[in-house]
């Protein structure tokens, strides 16, 4: 897909992307740099909603335990 800018730094999301993010007027947007890459995503209703059960599949299991009983 591609988009252009115009004079007032505006770009059309094209409706691809937006029925993909299923937005609609109004609706707000997260945009998030990374090095040269620039990533659209829906804002979340609940930014904690949004990150809940990450961290299950960071750690290995038992790993959290081991290292809180590391602490006492």
């Amino acid at each position: 897909m591609e988009a252009k800018i115009s004079s007032k730094n505006q770009i059309v999301i094209p409706r691809e992307a937006r029925e993909a993010l299923r937005l609609k007027a109004g609706d707000k947007i997260q945009i998030v740099v990374r090095g040269e890459r620039v990533l659209l995503l829906q804002k979340p209703k609940s930014h904690a909603g949004a990150i809940r059960g990450l961290s299950k599949s960071v750690y290995p299991a038992g790993y959290l335990e081991k290292e809180r009983g590391s602490w006492k």
